[in-house]
């Protein structure tokens, strides 16, 4: 089981820049690929970003890339998102969610766990 706790979230102005921070516990999170995902309001829930378990494999959404970067520190039990270049479409609310199995997925249906959201709003 994995238990995640997203935070950092906030009123950024267009252009700025954000990191997200997701700390879990249970025992699975070092085995576990970690993804962030969001959802605008009246949106469905999109991909953004996923890391491997050991961080060396990540991929991203075309929308975000050059723009966001995942990363991990296993030893902290924290995944991490910094946003920069924050462009008004980015505003909501952003999930961080973990795969026990496999690599980390732009399918929201193939996570297991999910935290409660971090709610980022882009003021222009």
């Amino acid at each position: 089981q994995v238990q995640l706790v997203e935070s950092g979230g906030g009123l950024v102005q267009a252009g700025g820049s954000l990191r997200l921070s997701c700390a879990a516990s249970g025992r699975t999170f070092s085995s576990s690929a970690m993804g962030w995902l969001r959802q605008a309001p009246g949106e469905e829930r999109e991909f953004v970003a996923a890391i491997s378990w050991s961080g060396l494999s990540t991929v991203y959404a075309d929308s975000v890339k050059g723009r966001f970067t995942i990363s991990r520190d296993n030893a902290k039990n924290t995944v991490y998102l910094q946003i920069n270049s924050l462009k008004p479409e980015g505003k909501a609310v952003y999930y961080c969610a973990a795969r026990t199995s496999g690599d980390g997925s732009s399918n929201p249906k193939r996570y297991d766990y999910w935290g409660k959201g971090t709610q980022v709003t882009v003021s222009s």
